[in-house]
């Protein structure tokens, strides 16, 4: 993504940022979403805090929205999939209503809005890629398969493994994700706590949670 944001876009008032809670009520479940995008050819996968309560089998707290993570050349397939519903670009305390290239080459998040109502349905997460190769923006050194990072609940959702998810909710380390991680890690394998520690160490450096793994 560019390191500049563009022109434009509507800077959120703390009251707007607060009542985003509301317009994401009714946003889509997992399922809901995997139904919508079934048969699509881009990897895809839910990411986020849904993506640990759909490796650990189950809805284990309330979540405000939900995000999908998708290679950021993809985005065209993905947008056909919805005529009649406007994609805005978010960033920054900014949104981009029905964003322009130019909105969407410099931030990663892409809200799903229904016209009709205002509200959010699906957070897209517009991801770098080198063709069937997934890259950490976070560290551009990072770069796995796509076949290795994506999972599948019984029901056939995809879901982005948990290493990953919770790297990137090692940043700001709210309270809910220390309450995913405390939940998480001990459904890891061995060899997935290795990951994240080995992850951490590159991305966080003296991060809390590498005592704990």
């Amino acid at each position: 993504m560019s390191e500049q944001l563009p022109s434009g876009g509507i800077e959120l008032s703390p009251d707007e940022i607060a009542a985003l809670d509301a317009r994401w009520s009714s946003c889509w479940t997992p399922d809901e979403v995997a139904q919508r995008l079934a048969g699509i050819g881009a990897p895809w996968c839910v990411a986020a805090g849904w993506a640990l309560d759909l490796f650990r089998g189950g809805r284990t707290r309330a979540h405000g929205d939900i995000e999908i993570a998708i290679p950021a050349a993809s985005f065209p397939e993905v947008r056909n999939r919805f005529p009649g519903y406007v994609f805005d670009a978010a960033g920054s305390g900014r949104i981009w209503e029905d964003a322009t290239p130019e909105a969407l080459a410099a931030v990663h998040q892409t809200w799903l809005r229904d016209p009709a109502t205002g509200d959010y349905l699906l957070d897209v997460f517009r991801e770098p890629h080198d063709r069937d190769v997934w890259i950490c923006r976070r560290d551009e050194r990072i770069r796995l398969p796509y076949s290795d990072i994506i999972r599948h609940t019984p029901g056939g959702v995809p879901y982005l493994v948990p290493e990953l998810v919770l790297l990137f909710k090692a940043k700001n380390l709210r309270r809910k994700d220390q309450a995913d991680f405390d939940a998480t890690v001990p459904l890891m394998t061995p060899a997935q706590r290795g990951t994240l520690a080995e992850l951490l160490a590159r991305v966080h450096p003296g991060h809390p949670w590498l005592v704990d793994l």
